[in-house]
């Protein structure tokens, strides 16, 4: 099957090659665990790195057991405004993250789970969206 361009030349609506290529953009959404002294992070948190650390592993085992994202969010996130976006972060390319969160939400597929993704500013649960 083909579709035409505004040439009315025709080109291949999917091949084997292009079904298999790396998504340019995922979109996402996740829970952001920080601890005191990490990169953004508000001067209300006051926990260490392994406070966080274990919040961010029993939020992960929640999940991961089918609690609601979104309410988990809105109930433990850490990123300002977060609940009212169900942690979403949109869609995204290449290099609009740090290098830590863009790799594992590449990784995934789309509603899978990360585990525990630390980056500078703190630790992340991250679902794939699309």
């Amino acid at each position: 099957m083909h579709r035409f361009t505004r040439s009315s030349t025709p080109t291949p609506t999917s091949t084997p090659a292009a079904a298999n290529a790396p998504p340019k953009k995922v979109a996402a959404r996740h829970i952001l665990i920080q601890w005191m002294g990490c990169q953004s992070a508000d001067v209300a948190v006051v926990r260490t790195r392994d406070q966080a650390r274990a919040v961010a592993e029993d939020i992960l085992r929640r999940v991961k057991a089918g609690d609601d994202f979104a309410r988990l969010v809105i109930d433990f996130s850490d990123e300002p405004n977060a609940g009212a976006r169900g942690g979403s972060v949109g869609r995204f390319g290449h290099g609009a993250m740090v290098k830590e969160f863009e790799e594992a939400a590449f990784a995934l597929k789309p509603g899978e789970v990360s585990g525990i993704v630390e980056s500078p500013f703190g630790f992340h649960i991250i679902q794939r969206t699309e």
